[in-house]
């Protein structure tokens, strides 16, 4: 199935913005793309900068597999602009690291490279309609974990209302359909009620 069969799980029209969708990874059809931007210097912390279009294409081909994570193209008026994906915390290597509530649903956000001068309330708007989408699934808890260095990625969590939490150690998974190398992260947690806009 390629993206453009595919429908939008999630659509949300932001005044002064534009419409935002989320639509399911087609991982044949959105390879060369999602390639495109996790190669990108600014995307390093995503740990796929050496991989091939396949070895990318597989490893959506593996999360489209599974019913514990999902993958989203967000697009802003029909233009490709982020990568997002979900997961299971009792069902992830996150797991290892603290004690998961039910409820509790994984987030990683990519921005795509962005055309020009960057715009005001840009990211805040995906993320905003990325979240409203997740907690509308479900969550009771949102949790992400970033590299520990990515700076910019942990102050735009607080910034829309996450609390930060401990730096933990995201063990190596090495399984015959996915590889991912330990990494240090910080834990952060957000629940419905204190989502910034």
């Amino acid at each position: 199935m390629t993206t453009t069969t595919r429908q939008p799980v999630h659509t949300e029209t932001v005044e002064g913005f534009g419409t935002i969708t989320l639509t399911p990874v087609g991982p044949a059809a959105d390879a060369a793309l999602i390639h495109s931007w996790v190669t990108e210097e600014r995307a390093r912390f995503w740990g796929m900068a050496e991989y091939s279009r396949e070895l990318v294409q597989e490893i959506y081909e593996d999360v489209d597999r599974r019913t514990t994570h999902h993958a989203f193209i967000a697009r802003r008026d029909g233009l490709p602009v982020a990568l997002f994906q979900t997961y299971d915390c009792a069902e992830d290597r996150v797991s290892k690291c603290y004690e998961v509530q039910p409820g509790d649903t994984g987030v990683h956000l990519l921005l795509g490279p962005t055309q020009g001068a960057a715009e005001p309330g840009f990211s805040a708007c995906l993320i905003a309609a990325f979240l409203a989408y997740v907690f509308a699934t479900g969550a009771t808890r949102v949790v992400a974990e970033p590299d520990a260095r990515n700076e910019k990625a942990v102050a735009r969590l607080e910034r829309t209302g996450f609390v930060l939490g401990q730096e933990v150690e995201l063990p190596e998974i090495d399984l015959p359909e996915v590889y991912l190398p330990a990494k240090r992260a910080r834990l952060a947690f957000l629940y419905p009620t204190l989502v910034i806009r």
